[in-house]
């Protein structure tokens, strides 16, 4: 009989494809439904990846970042510094100053809706409708009755008589026309001191007899000082914050 090495006896034959670790899969393929549940599941993922394609949108249009985003924009154009301070820091600051003014909004909206839904105390829709209602209470104080109005006439509804009878889809233009006139009303009074200076600038160097000197080239660092020493971005955002109800 043949011996067999050690060096074999104590070693083990292995199958590295059992051993190796098993990689999930994941079945993207179409087909038709068998049954009328396969197509309500479909549908209800459908719906679920549009809403978190239009998820980012959505939630921006409903909260205060409309309004805080343009006049941070004119603030911009109304000093003339050009791309400074970048659009990237500008958009942050917007958002950053969105979730400070709706942090409430989106507590009160957790502990309504969310927080009994998790605890499976109450259904789905009935979750919805309490956590879009802080949500519908902050848009209606910040939209004007004459807006609000405007797209009810369009479809030809009646007068509503509580929150709840201003549907969502009305509500969201209505908040977003306002929140636009509050901006440029915001922006004009912005507007004026920096429009002032560039008079003065321009018609002392016209007076000067300076008429190639672009007058921008001198009115810009007084812009920037006078803002600096009005604590501009100080009043701005307190202003901008406190505008909202």
């Amino acid at each position: 009989m043949q011996e067999v090495p050690r060096s074999a006896q104590g070693s083990q034959i292995t199958n590295p494809v059992l051993n190796s670790p098993t990689i999930p899969t994941i079945d993207l393929s179409l087909s038709a439904p068998r049954e009328p549940g396969d197509l309500v599941t479909t549908l209800n993922i459908v719906i679920i990846i549009t809403l978190l394609v239009l998820a980012p949108s959505l939630i921006l249009v409903m909260t205060s970042f409309v309004r805080i985003i343009i006049v941070l924009g004119f603030l911009r154009v109304a000093m003339g510094t050009q791309q400074s301070p970048p659009t990237q820091i500008l958009v942050s600051l917007a958002l950053i100053l969105t979730f400070f003014i709706m942090e409430p909004v989106g507590r009160d909206g957790y502990e309504a809706g969310i927080k009994p839904y998790i605890n499976k105390e109450i259904s789905y829709d009935e979750a919805f409708i309490r956590t879009i209602k802080p949500f519908k209470e902050f848009m209606m104080k910040n939209t004007r009755e004459k807006d609000l109005a405007l797209f009810f006439r369009i479809r030809n509804l009646e007068n509503p008589q509580t929150i709840d009878d201003v549907p969502l889809t009305i509500l969201l233009p209505a908040f977003m026309i306002s929140e636009l006139k509050t901006a440029f009303q915001i922006a004009f009074l912005l507007y004026l001191p920096f429009l002032v200076i560039d008079m003065v600038v321009s018609s002392l160097l016209m007076a000067l007899g300076m008429m190639m000197l672009p007058p921008i080239m001198i009115s810009l660092p007084f812009k920037i000082l006078i803002f600096i020493l009005v604590d501009g971005f100080n009043l701005l955002v307190g202003n901008l914050v406190n505008s909202f109800k």
